[in-house]
């Protein structure tokens, strides 16, 4: 996860049957998309995975699943902490490591609620730290149930313990994500992925480690290849197309969210069902033709900035 290196950590999908059981086969065909795309780690159990909706156990067998079809490849990082006391997400913490993931992301919304103070939330962090020695460990700032976003001195503070070695940032503020980094810049084991893709290119031009994104769900190669070749000055106007498709298109990627993903990959060729265990709301008919057309433009794209796509056909 460090920063040396510009790379994609896809917030993975939950692939279920159309019963809604966890399709351990479809997890599978997902994961290698993903690293045959080229990501640099993958984020497990995460809200794109609709962790919410799956048991502990599920949660665990998840992450294990990944972790053991990654093989290594690759960094797995999965969420750990859902509430409750302090104690208890402990002890998920402890048994999620056992899966062999590379750190335990504990979800910044979980330690302290929406009328806490920052200082709750730090003693509670602390409180973890101290309870959990020798797991490395990440920050998610889920939006759900609310989102408490980390400040730069949080963030600097934390990191400097030696222990925090991802963050994954959904401050949507590009001058809080410069603040993030500058305070965290003599870190060298430790990467903030920024997950709004409108401000992609100035991110990662400003020293984020790389991008956390729900776009990887469509089309990871594209979201790679950004990493990849922002500052490639040769490269500058195909560049500048890209992250204008990501800012044009940012609306129906989240519209019926995960559904449209599920569907999206399904077109693309991975034999996943759309169902999900989240109300995501109605992917009606003229859903699916919006993702149709939005599905042809993508392939417009990629021609025009000459990709050559992987892992599943076209």
């Amino acid at each position: 996860m460090s920063k040396k290196r510009k790379g994609y950590i896809p917030v993975m999908l939950t692939p279920f049957t159309e019963s809604g059981a966890v399709d351990y086969d479809g997890l599978t065909k997902l994961t290698a998309l993903y690293l045959r795309a080229g990501a640099a780690g993958l984020f497990a159990n995460c809200q794109s995975s609709e962790m919410f909706s799956l048991s502990g156990e599920e949660q665990l067998a998840v992450a294990s699943h990944v972790v053991r079809i990654a093989d290594g490849a690759v960094p797995v990082v999965a969420t750990g902490t859902f509430g409750g006391p302090v104690e208890k997400q402990t002890d998920f913490v402890k048994r999620l490591y056992e899966t062999g993931v590379e750190a335990v992301i504990v979800i910044t919304n979980m330690l302290a609620g929406e009328s806490e103070s920052t200082a709750a939330f730090d003693e509670r962090f602390e409180q973890l730290l101290d309870a959990t020695p020798g797991i490395p460990l990440g920050f998610y700032e889920c939006p759900e149930p609310f989102k408490r976003v980390l400040t730069a001195e949080q963030l600097q503070r934390f990191v400097g313990t030696g222990r925090v070695i991802y963050h994954k940032d959904t401050c949507l503020d590009i001058q809080q994500i410069r603040a993030k980094l500058e305070a965290t810049k003599e870190v060298a084991d430790f990467g903030l992925y920024d997950a709004y893709m409108v401000h992609a290119v100035e991110s990662l031009k400003a020293g984020s480690a790389g991008l956390s994104c729900i776009q990887g769900n469509y089309y990871p190669e594209l979201v790679v290849w950004l990493c990849n070749h922002y500052d490639d000055g040769r490269l500058a106007d195909q560049v500048e197309m890209v992250q204008r498709f990501f800012i044009d298109h940012m609306d129906i990627m989240h519209d019926v969210y995960p559904t449209v993903a599920k569907y999206f990959l399904q077109k693309r060729g991975l034999p996943i069902s759309t169902f999900t265990r989240k109300d995501a709301g109605v992917f009606d008919e003229t859903v699916r033709k919006r993702m149709d057309l939005f599905y042809l433009q993508f392939r417009e794209l990629l021609e025009r900035i000459e990709l050559v796509p992987s892992g599943v056909t076209l």
